[in-house]
């Protein structure tokens, strides 16, 4: 067993892999390097088109978003305002009747913030 392991650890150590040797083309790239570059540049030229779609579409959805943030920003700090810490609070749940509750998690420090009263 020994002798057919340190067989194969010789033959494995004598058939190491042959780098092949492109002749570099004119412009000194090997065929490989070539044909990755024409390859990549293939692949560029049939991703130009999808890429000024999807520019025209973002130029198209600017003034949208940007007026869709407009509005959310006072939304978003009124909720600030309401939320110390969104580490204090479990995951949103849902009631049957659609209604969207967000509990406080029982280790949470005490609130200090002014939320309006609202009885339960």
């Amino acid at each position: 067993m020994r002798q057919t392991f340190i067989a194969v650890l010789l033959a494995m150590s004598v058939a190491t892999p042959v780098m092949a040797d492109d002749p570099p083309t004119e412009d000194g790239f090997s065929m490989i390097q070539e044909g990755t570059r024409l390859l990549l540049r293939g692949l560029q030229e049939e991703m130009d088109p999808a890429m000024d779609n999807l520019r025209g579409f973002a130029e198209d959805m600017e003034p949208a978003l940007r007026d869709f943030v407009a509005g959310l920003g006072p939304a978003l700090q009124d909720l600030s305002d309401m939320i110390d810490d969104f580490a204090n609070y479990e995951a949103p749940e849902v009631l049957p009747n659609g209604d969207i509750i967000i509990r406080r998690r029982p280790e949470a420090p005490e609130f200090g913030g002014a939320g309006p009263e609202i009885e339960i």
